[in-house]
Order: structure tokens, then sequence, then C-alpha cells
């Protein structure tokens, strides 16, 4: 197992949530999957969940070393989590192109978020 690439990225909460609430249905169904907004809409709050959505994609971008640019979607990643709360990463398209290019099989990704930040990081792993 050899690490490929890292990524980190940090949000204010209070940025994503004034473009959702100018841009709603534009805005999240441009940055999220169908079932990844499901999940960050059954909750109270859905902000911060959705900012780490954001930060975790922008960190894949970041080991996958393109930033968002050319033919990539923020469809193209998908973050959800297991019954644990665990995330997990679904590459499609562009982006799961050009980790194939890079050999890397799996990203392993941690978000945190509170009601003012979110933040996440990504690890690429090539077996």
């Amino acid at each position: 197992m050899t690490i490929v690439g890292h990524g980190i990225d940090l949000i204010e909460c209070a940025r994503i949530d004034k473009i959702r609430r100018e841009h709603p249905d534009q805005f999240l169904s441009r940055i999220l999957t169908p079932a990844e907004r499901a999940y960050c809409e059954r909750h109270r709050n859905p902000t911060p969940r959705i900012a780490g959505r954001f930060a975790a994609k922008e960190a894949i971008l970041k080991v996958l070393g393109t930033g968002w640019r050319g033919a990539i979607s923020w469809t193209d990643m998908e973050i959800l989590n297991d019954d644990a709360g665990r995330p997990s990463v679904t590459l499609f398209g562009e982006c799961e192109r050009l980790a194939r290019q890079m050999g890397i099989t799996t990203i392993q990704i941690s978000i945190t978020h509170t009601e003012n930040y979110a933040s996440a990081s990504a690890i690429g792993i090539a077996d």
C-alpha cells in the first residue's frame, strides 16, 4: 500500500449557507449527488454537512492534483456514510479516470464540522 496524494480543505459554513439560501436547488444539485443531498437534508441543520461534503471534494481534488477544472464535475465524487457514520468515497467520470491513471485504488476521507467551520482530509492510496 502506497500513499499517492493527500489533500485537506477548510471552509466557513456561513459561506456555504449564504450560497445555499440564494440559489438552493441550483447550488445543491451542482455540488451534491442525490444521495448526498438526501443525507444532508435529513439533519436539522444541513449546512455543516453540506460544507463538509464541499470541503471533502476540494480535498479529493487536491489528492488528484487537479483542482476543479476541465471535465471534472462536483458530482464525480460521492461521499456517503455507513451505518456507523464513517464516510467513504466513490468516484465517477473524470475523477475516476484520473485516480485510475494515478494508480489510486482507494481514497480515505475524514470530515469534521462545527456550526462555523467544516474541514476534510483525503488520502489517495495505491495497492
